[in-house]
């Protein structure tokens, strides 16, 4: 059962990033570059400290998404949101620093609290952009994002910090993602319908 949680959890995660990337080429689906260079360092750094301390079934589902957003950049990169403002300098910047703080301590443990913290902040501008031009954002990929961590939270034998922290996260952050982008009320307008919402 373990073993097909697992399994689930990782093709889940892959899949989810399908209809992203479709979207993406398509040019409805203009995802935040710097959110998501974020994530992909994150959860390749997150994805190491799991391996490293013995979790086999977080350290999958963190290889999986690192593969996952680390395609949505290469997609990104020509038919995203290439645009830097302020507060996206400030994520990057923390960013920075949490990497630092987790070369200081040197534990897999604080390697996952820290990307864990850093990621919420790299969301941000995700979570700002999925809010003001939700048409702009594919809400299913947050979904089966949140599915297959999901399957990985009941895989896990060893209740520890590096086994639960980053695929608990990612279950609560993608819910609220997909949830932004449904409720928002700006939904429904389109650039060719409405006329575009300005950003803060």
């Amino acid at each position: 059962m373990r073993t097909l949680l697992i399994t689930l959890s990782g093709v889940l995660t892959i899949a989810a990033v399908v209809p992203y990337l479709i979207e993406i080429v398509r040019g409805k689906t203009k995802p935040r570059i710097v959110s998501w260079f974020t994530w992909s360092l994150l959860t390749g750094i997150a994805c190491a400290a799991t391996f490293s301390d013995g979790q086999t079934a977080s350290g999958i589902l963190l290889l999986c998404a690192t593969i996952e957003v680390l395609l949505v950049v290469v997609f990104g990169l020509k038919h995203g949101d290439r645009k830097i403002e302020r507060l996206d300098i400030i994520c990057q910047a923390a960013a920075l620093a949490g990497l630092a703080l987790w070369l200081i301590f040197n534990s897999p443990a604080v390697a996952v609290i820290a990307t864990v913290i850093i990621d919420l902040i790299g969301s941000i501008p995700t979570i700002k952009h999925s809010w003001l031009r939700p048409y702009e954002e594919t809400w299913i990929t947050f979904g089966l994002c949140s599915l297959g961590a999901a399957c990985t939270l009941l895989a896990i034998t060893e209740w520890s910090v590096t086994a639960v922290a980053y695929p608990l996260y990612i279950v609560v952050v993608n819910v609220v993602m997909a949830m932004i982008i449904l409720l928002s009320p700006r939904r429904k307008k389109r650039s060719g319908v409405a006329a575009q919402p300005r950003e803060l």
